[in-house]
């Protein structure tokens, strides 16, 4: 049964994993080239990463540069940057697009840190619908004779204790993002 109690462990881990790589694709006024994880090229017919049709470099604190491997998809990768919601206009001389990002201002601060807080939110409602879940099981395995009641009060206490270091853990997460937001 403990066995069980690791595969829900590995359910809360990731689920701090997908929230960590969310924080990830939010820029806080520095050139981050995880922004651009999501954005896909159409590359002779196939929707193909960025990061696999050129170099994605950061030359300075606010710019993004990339120096596409095949110069005759410019124009496709300035459309997909377009098409795609990161919000930054490209600026291409033909061969190397730069990407140029702007100050934020205290209000688009705000908004990324409410979002912030909101991602936060629902990543520990899933980390306690994960803990229901564990628990809803141990107490069927109980019912079924399969572990005894002391057995059962152990795996609700770990449960509930990888329950709040998971939820600690995003806690951190939050409040480092909001306060690389916030500083100016």
């Amino acid at each position: 049964m403990y066995d069980e109690l690791k595969k829900y462990e590995d359910k809360m881990e990731k689920t701090v994993q997908v929230l960590e790589g969310e924080f990830l694709s939010i820029r806080a006024g520095r050139a981050n080239p995880h922004v651009l994880d999501k954005v896909t090229v159409d590359y002779y017919g196939q929707p193909t990463p960025l990061n696999q049709v050129g170099n994605i470099t950061v030359p300075e604190a606010r710019v993004l540069m990339i120096q596409p491997w095949d110069v005759k998809i410019v124009k496709d990768i300035e459309r997909a940057l377009h098409a795609s919601d990161i919000g930054i206009t490209p600026n291409s001389d033909g061969k190397i697009i730069r990407l140029i990002f702007p100050e934020l201002t205290e209000e688009r601060r705000m908004e990324l840190t409410k979002d912030i807080k909101k991602k936060g939110e629902d990543s520990k409602i899933a980390i306690r619908n994960i803990r229901r879940d564990a628990i809803d099981h141990f107490k069927r395995a109980e019912k079924a004779r399969e572990i005894t009641e002391d057995d059962l009060k152990d795996l609700e206490d770990q449960t509930q204790k990888l329950t709040d270091r998971f939820i600690l853990d995003i806690d951190n997460h939050v409040t480092n993002k909001t306060k690389e937001i916030m500083t100016v």
